[in-house]
């Protein structure tokens, strides 16, 4: 099968804290969100990294298929990364165990070969495979990425517990950075990149910064302050639609999943209509925030929140 989206990041179980103290588990990690997202948009997408044997890792397998995507990778007998979610007032925070765990498991060589083999499309990465040491092994498939005709799309998705040095882990994100073709950011991201008090008026400066370097396609997220879209010299802004919220867990996900699925989709003209673009995006990312957890909507769902 060629995809036209190929996910390059971690899948992993974010194990909710709930009121009694006992932890819930629900299938996650930002890559693997925004895989199972842009599938259910209509997009034909792949998830690259390995999946484990274990229990978890089989039951995220079949949700990607399931939801339409194909895993590209064999399993591994490592075990499925976790993280310890606790949420208040609807903002998660995270707590990761990353060492030695099958979302690892994969090599440069290996990814760039199965690049190589098929048409030239959307190559998505970010999160946590950008905290150093990993952000190397980003950065030459990247690099090898693009050298192969493909366009990329980075998630910045900082998550500055993780880092041991954050400084270190900044720089190294903004090394990511300079590659994108387009990117996504949130408020909490700029803030560590160091623009100050970040709103959304801000847009058109902020994705200035980014444009100078290459970036074509531009996706600015301020909670429950709204979205800023820029796409190919066009742009527009927009108030999050009302929804009951559950939690926020995967709107950013789910949000740049649908973008990237409509670019795909619709591969002509994507500046003429990033209004529509952005207002899809956000109905799909409010429906995602009121279910518990990470559950995308279907594109039908979609329009029928219109």
């Amino acid at each position: 099968m060629t995809a036209s989206i190929w996910v390059l990041g971690e899948a992993l179980m974010d194990c909710v804290a709930q009121p009694d103290g006992t932890l819930r588990p629900f299938m996650g990690g930002s890559p693997f969100n925004l895989a199972r997202a842009a599938a259910l948009r209509g997009a034909h997408v792949g998830y690259i990294n390995p999946l484990s044997t274990d229990q978890f890792g089989q039951r995220m397998r079949e949700r990607l298929e399931l939801d339409g995507v194909t895993p590209l990778s064999a399993t591994t007998a490592l075990p499925t990364s976790l993280a310890v979610v606790q949420i208040d007032h609807g903002q998660p925070s995270y707590g990761f165990y990353r060492e030695g765990i099958a979302d690892r498991d994969y090599s440069v060589d290996a990814v760039l070969r199965r690049l190589q083999t098929q048409t030239a499309g959307v190559l998505h990465t970010g999160s946590l495979l950008l905290v150093p040491p990993e952000h190397h092994k980003v950065l030459e498939i990247l690099t090898g990425a693009k050298s192969l005709g493909w366009t990329l799309s980075v998630d910045v998705n900082l998550r500055p517990k993780l880092a041991a040095d954050l400084a270190q882990y900044v720089k190294a994100v903004e090394q990511i950075a300079r590659h994108a073709d387009w990117l996504k950011a949130s408020d909490e991201d700029l803030e560590l990149l160091g623009f100050t008090r970040p709103t959304r008026a801000d847009g058109a400066k902020i994705a200035a910064h980014f444009a100078a370097q290459g970036t074509r396609r531009i996706a600015l997220t301020f909670g429950a302050e709204g979205a800023w879209l820029g796409v190919d010299g066009a742009s527009a802004d927009a108030d999050v639609p009302p929804t009951r919220v559950v939690d926020t867990v995967g709107a950013g996900d789910t949000f740049w999943g649908n973008c990237l699925g409509d670019w795909t989709l619709r591969p002509a003209d994507a500046h003429l209509r990033v209004g529509q673009t952005l207002q899809e995006a956000m109905r799909a990312a409010a429906i995602n925030c009121s279910r518990a957890g990470c559950q995308p909507p279907t594109y039908a769902e979609v329009q029928a929140a219109a």
